[in-house]
């Protein structure tokens, strides 16, 4: 792939601070990763119904969605994971600069790759949330029937049968979701947001 080199980054008029000034809160990316079936979309859109009642301005990143279309064109071999998991962390950066809070639901198996995706954030804008949930509950779960055709072979490279997932070391939040009603979940998000001043 060919990189452009005759580009120079403009400053725009309107400032982050400006923008966090207008909406009233600070904005981050937070960055749910788990294994399929874990609740990461669920809880990502839980908390982003939450967001919008109460008037602040937050979307919802999500991993199918966007392979639906802006990574449409990427596979599931280790190389399009790593190049989707880096698409996805450009658009949350430019979604923080426009002052929102955005959350991301996304496998994002490899720890590598989520610590790339931190770097391009500020000290405090990226906040990683461990949805954690044995895989036996995530197989009867299911909601999609992946686990079933992992388990035939159907589907190569499958996080947690297949392909390895590496969980968080230190996460900002960590959830348990076979343990923890989705209500409680959000609640402690929340809490963790107005704790670090950004609600």
């Amino acid at each position: 792939m060919s990189k452009s080199t005759n580009i120079v980054w403009h400053e725009a008029a309107v400032t982050r601070s400006d923008r966090h000034q207008l909406k009233g809160h600070k904005s981050c990316v937070i960055w749910f990763t788990g294994l399929s079936g874990s609740g990461k979309s669920t809880l990502a859109n839980a908390l982003d119904l939450l967001l919008f009642q109460q008037g602040l301005h937050s979307y919802v990143l999500d991993g199918d969605n966007i392979r639906h279309g802006l990574n449409r064109d990427l596979s599931f071999g280790k190389e399009d994971r790593q190049e989707n998991i880096r698409r996805i962390g450009e658009v949350a950066k430019l979604f923080v600069d426009s002052g929102q809070i955005v959350s991301t639901a996304f496998i994002s198996p490899f720890r590598e790759d989520r610590n790339l995706v931190r770097d391009m954030f500020k000290e405090g804008e990226f906040i990683e949330v461990y949805v954690k949930c044995p895989i036996n509950i995530c197989e009867d779960r299911d909601p999609k029937g992946l686990y079933q055709r992992a388990r035939r072979g159907e589907i190569p490279e499958f996080t947690g049968i297949s392909s390895p997932y590496e969980a968080p070391v230190e996460p900002e939040i960590s959830l348990d979701t076979s343990l923890m009603e989705i209500e409680d979940c959000v609640r402690t998000i929340l809490s963790y947001l107005k704790e670090r001043k950004i609600l």
